[in-house]
């Protein structure tokens, strides 16, 4: 069970594993994208009709339960499904549900798992897996593998490193599990931290705060839902790359100025150096590249 991008190394790792057989698999129904609204399958189901594996797609999971029971698995795997699994589904496998969760739990329990270490300035983060339970995010503990964070990783790098340590790790996993060879452990719920849905406004850079926190937002936030500067005129001005700069050269709060053919952003505590940028429905542009057509942005104040 899985949906995104996310999920698609695992499910491969699974598929092109002697030791598995993958009967079917459940994602979420297919979606309009685009300006053009096309019916867009996940990257899951495309992955699994690649092989001929069986693929479901029903609007709420707990629907399928008879279904579920008919396939008669060993073991339900869930990366990223993004529909909460009932207890009488849970119950169906005959060693359970595993999931595999982008975050070090009790750590970040919840969907916006990815961005929270980069928001917080965190120095680890890793893959959890874990046996489900009807809470969220609330199971018992199988295996955990950390990484380091050097400080200048995006959401899209984090992503992807995350996604394929999840399934580097699986099989053997499961394995182990399966055979008794591991001790789970309950987590510690006093721990816990939740992380809700990111919403598009979430990526609105408030200058008033200081620049460490805004350029954590622009590495958070990108590719989706971008960072962004709101302009005087209600224009979203997208800020795809930034670092800090020291000090502000004395400039208003939310000031954009322009010093040594660089943009910078004037903040709470020193500036934001930005590197590259995007005006709306315009192409996104390094920061020497934008000023030749967009000095009118320079001085304005962003709130």
């Amino acid at each position: 069970m899985g949906t995104p991008d996310f999920a698609s190394p695992s499910l491969n790792s699974l598929i092109n594993s002697s030791d598995f057989d993958v009967i079917s698999v459940y994602t979420q129904p297919d979606k309009p994208t685009g300006r053009k609204q096309i019916l867009t399958p996940p990257p899951i189901k495309v992955l699994a009709q690649k092989v001929d594996i069986l693929v479901y797609q029903p609007i709420k999971i707990k629907t399928e339960t008879e279904n579920i029971k008919n396939l008669t698995p060993d073991l339900i795997v869930v990366v990223a499904y993004g529909q909460i699994i009932p207890q009488e589904i849970l119950d169906i496998p005959t060693y359970g549900c595993i999931n595999i969760h982008g975050s070090l739990l009790p750590k970040y329990r919840g969907s916006a798992c990815l961005q929270a270490p980069i928001l917080n300035g965190d120095k680890e983060t890793g893959v959890t897996i874990m046996q489900m339970d009807a809470g969220l995010d609330t199971g018992p503990i199988i295996k955990q593998i950390k990484i380091e964070l050097q400080g200048t990783e995006s959401l899209s790098d984090l992503h992807d490193r995350l996604s394929q340590l999840g399934a580097d790790n699986i099989k053997e996993t499961l394995l182990s599990y399966c055979r008794g060879e591991i001790e789970i452990k309950a987590q510690n719920n006093d721990q816990a931290s939740y992380v809700s849905l990111i919403k598009k406004d979430d990526g609105h850079i408030n200058p008033k705060k200081e620049a460490f926190y805004c350029e954590r937002q622009v590495r958070a936030y990108h590719p989706w839902p971008g960072a962004y500067l709101l302009l005087p005129n209600g224009e979203h001005l997208k800020i795809i790359t930034a670092k800090i700069a020291d000090g502000s050269a004395g400039k208003t709060i939310g000031e954009i100025y322009s010093q040594e053919g660089g943009i910078y952003l004037s903040c709470g505590q020193n500036s934001l150096h930005i590197l590259k940028l995007q005006r709306e429905n315009r192409n996104a542009l390094d920061a020497s590249d934008f000023l030749k057509g967009n000095q009118d942005i320079i001085s304005l104040i962003a709130t």
